[in-house]
């Protein structure tokens, strides 16, 4: 489904160093024995997951599909980023698809909350609401506001059917209301962490919801699983791809720079910025993730990545076959004179622009670029690629010998606004 092309970041010598140390992880990675090794669950979840819980969630999904405008998914962090970046991949950006899919309780923007609050006021809305804890505060506080605009517009009861909840099994206060008021609950796994969990309820509810063929998508995922579990560095392209990263930042490239040429793909980027930087970002380690969408930010980052300081390498992911396409119409005029390429599809044109702008930065800017060839961005090759991701940010952190799966740094800022807040013990 993808092929993965590091030979302009590292030579296949160098990836051969790297033998015994990738031996030793993927044995890691495996037997679950590593830090943080509680949270491996991830790992087999594509061959493991609840096949019962899954035919509830379609179940459930279907009753939104049929019964709703708008879908409202409340989390933050990984509780969205997954189920929002597939959606825009697979869906588009201006998809007429119902239920119109909504994302609430990532921001503390009065402005935003107000307004999505607003546009609800004439809308039959449901709820999808992700916390492990039910105190995430941004998910929290939009969950309150989302409850009570649902209990005045439809009345208590009526308002039970219309709530769906991903939080923990058995403990918490999200559990705990979820008893209380009999809301369609479902399970986010105590080892599979926030920005690991795209293929449980947690992206799985919203997306199905949103007509997405999750099943596909887990299928994508069973199929990569497969496919990475060995240590053959020849051939396994996810821990080539992770070893690029790490042979980049000892290397004086600290920044990695994920490129896509559709915009319909840079909330992809987003998730993989939480992804590796969640991950990676500790005990002054780690590279910085940031992105790009081309050809439309080479005319504002374009200058500074060819002739700018020489810090950041690129990840390109580039999609070979649109799933829509246009053809360039000739002018008699020619007056913008374009008719040199009347008749060629819009994604020759993407194409030519990719090949153009690589050529550039590698032999002209010096800038490494990996390059993943995409054959066609579709619901199960979107699941292998979360694996494939996944796997190579678990590999990335083990190399710097860091723990994967924690974010110490997170709380720092929550006990400070939870301080100047006055909460009850900070």
């Amino acid at each position: 489904m993808i092929k993965v092309d590091v030979s302009n970041v590292i030579s296949e010598q160098e990836i051969a160093k790297y033998q015994h140390q990738v031996t030793r992880i993927n044995k890691m990675i495996n037997d679950k024995s590593g830090p943080g090794n509680d949270f491996l669950g991830w790992v087999n979840w594509p061959n493991d997951y609840d096949k019962n819980e899954l035919e509830r969630l379609l179940v459930d999904a279907k009753y939104v599909r049929d019964n709703f405008d708008v879908l409202v998914v409340t989390g933050i962090g990984g509780s969205y980023l997954g189920a929002k970046c597939a959606i825009d991949a697979l869906k588009g950006l201006k998809s007429l698809d119902k239920p119109e899919i909504i994302f609430m309780g990532q921001t503390f923007s009065p402005n935003y909350t107000a307004q999505v609050l607003k546009y609800l006021e004439d809308k039959k809305f449901a709820i999808n609401v992700i916390s492990k804890s039910g105190t995430t505060t941004e998910t929290s506080i939009a969950f309150r506001l989302l409850k009570d605009l649902l209990e005045r517009k439809v009345g208590k009861e009526e308002a039970r059917k219309s709530i769906f909840a991903v939080t923990d099994k058995a403990r918490g206060a999200l559990k705990t209301l979820c008893n209380q008021e009999g809301y369609s609950t479902y399970v986010l796994p105590d080892d599979i962490g926030g920005r690991y969990s795209v293929l449980t309820p947690v992206g799985l509810f919203p997306l199905a919801a949103a007509r997405v063929d999750v099943k596909a998508m887990l299928l994508g995922a069973q199929e990569a699983r497969k496919e990475f579990d060995n240590d053959d560095l020849k051939n396994n392209k996810c821990y080539r791809y992770a070893i690029s990263r790490d042979y980049m930042l000892h290397h004086s490239h600290p920044v990695e720079m994920y490129v896509t040429y559709e915009p319909q793909m840079s909330q992809i980027s987003e998730w993989l910025k939480q992804l590796f930087g969640e991950s990676e970002g500790k005990e002054k380690k780690g590279l910085l993730p940031t992105s790009a969408t081309f050809s439309t930010d080479l005319h504002s980052l374009g200058q500074f990545i060819q002739d700018g300081s020489p810090l950041l390498f690129e990840t390109i992911l580039n999609v070979l076959e649109p799933k829509e396409d246009v053809t360039i119409p000739s002018d008699k005029d020619d007056l913008d004179g374009l008719n040199y390429i009347a008749g060629k599809k819009l994604s020759y044109v993407n194409q030519m622009a990719f090949q153009g702008t690589l050529k550039a930065h590698q032999e002209d800017g010096g800038v490494p670029c990996n390059v993943i060839y995409i054959e066609k961005l579709d619901a199960k090759t979107l699941g292998y690629l979360f694996y494939f991701f996944m796997r190579a940010c678990a590999m990335s952190a083990y190399l710097l010998e860091i723990n994967p799966f924690n974010q110490p740094g997170v709380e720092i800022y929550k006990k400070n606004m939870f301080h100047l807040l006055g909460k009850k013990g900070y």
